[in-house]
């Protein structure tokens, strides 16, 4: 994996300060690799294998292992209305009587909403909101009290709302909070180092985020300012863990169609959830997953069209290939350096892990 390893140590330093690698193939490791460190401070601590980052949006498909895993138990159903557990869709509040005609519409629209739409980004919630329109308010009341920006089902909008939504049905589920119940499925799937909230005694060996002009240097509290009002702990951001940890969570699921036991998920869940649920141009949608849809995606060309991963804000992505059966786990501080898109890195990457595994596999 020496070309892998040397597109990843060209941009260490330029486009973040520090990364961890982690290609497997069959279910095992076959290559990881640290690089840089965890800022660009003289004596700063390097970057370790196990350092733990801030994931970013890879938390979406650690909360969508924790829904499917109720549905797998029959707690919940991928396809009822959601009323239930979320009363506040199913009427019109007596406090806002008042509401527009237009306000009444909307709420009638959220009791169409099941879990299948929110999992698949097809739910018709907005997207998020900027942290400066929430301060003071209650960010879990905000996503579920927002009118819809389509119909449910309609069409695929990429929703922060929609996974603040999902934990706080699991929270209400479960009777606990959604910290402890991620650290139940954390401890289901095998993960070693994933959770809320870094220790205090943590936060010098967690890479850094950047610079904020709110709360300054980001660094051991999660980079999303919504799930920072959240007090770090959220449906669509605030995991911080390994890149075993996330390669581990892809292996549930690709395990299970490359033929590997030792999921807790049932197959046909598994398979389900890396199937198109919600159709779009740009990534397709399974049940927590982006699917491979063009060669622009950040898997790359070569990954084949059954590809399924995520990636993070923060610089943080994974990509799993069934039919390679091969996984790549790229954690990266990339925001450090700027808000700036990674996809042109993560593509060489996924793109060099391929050559060379298929140059492997042709020389064997």
């Amino acid at each position: 994996m020496r070309q892998v390893s040397q597109i990843v140590r060209d941009a260490c330093g330029r486009r973040f300060t520090g990364a961890v690698l982690r290609v497997e193939q069959g279910g095992r490791a076959v290559w990881e690799e640290a690089f840089g460190a965890v800022d660009h401070t003289t004596g700063a601590h390097r970057v370790e294998v196990t350092t733990r980052f801030d994931l970013a949006s890879l938390t979406k498909p650690f909360v969508a292992a924790a829904v499917l895993r109720a549905v797998a138990e029959g707690i919940l159903d991928l396809d009822a209305p959601l009323v239930e557990i979320i009363p506040e869709w199913g009427s019109c509040h007596p406090e806002r009587s008042e509401r527009s005609e237009r306000s009444r519409s909307a709420t009638r629209q959220h009791a169409e909403i099941t879990l299948r739409m929110l999992l698949a980004h097809t739910s018709g919630m907005q997207s998020g909101a900027d942290y400066r329109v929430l301060l003071g308010d209650d960010v879990e009341r905000f996503a579920l009290e927002q009118e819809l920006n389509a119909a449910p089902g309609e069409r695929v909008i990429y929703s922060d709302l929609g996974f603040i939504a999902l934990g706080v049905i699991l929270a209400r589920l479960y009777g606990c909070s959604l910290a402890a119940l991620m650290a139940r499925t954390c401890a289901a799937l095998g993960t070693e180092a994933t959770d809320f909230r870094p220790r205090a005694r943590e936060v010098d060996s967690i890479p850094a985020t950047e610079e904020d002009g709110w709360r300054g240097r980001v660094r051991g509290t999660v980079h999303d300012e919504k799930a920072h009002l959240m007090n770090g702990v959220a449906g669509h951001a605030g995991l911080f863990g390994t890149a075993r940890d996330v390669a581990l969570l892809a292996e549930t699921f690709l395990g299970v169609v490359c033929g590997r036991a030792g999921s807790d998920l049932p197959a046909r869940l598994a398979r389900e959830a890396i199937t198109e649920q919600g159709s779009d141009p740009i990534l397709r949608r399974g049940l927590g997953w982006a699917l491979k849809t063009t060669d622009e995606n950040s898997c790359g060309v070569l990954m084949s069209h059954s590809t399924f991963g995520h990636t993070g804000f923060t610089g943080t992505s994974v990509w799993s290939d069934p039919a390679r059966d091969v996984t790549v786990v790229l954690l990266t501080n990339a925001v450090y350096y700027g808000r700036n898109d990674l996809r042109d890195v993560r593509a060489a990457v996924c793109d060099a892990v391929v050559r060379e595994l298929d140059s492997c596999a042709r020389s064997a």
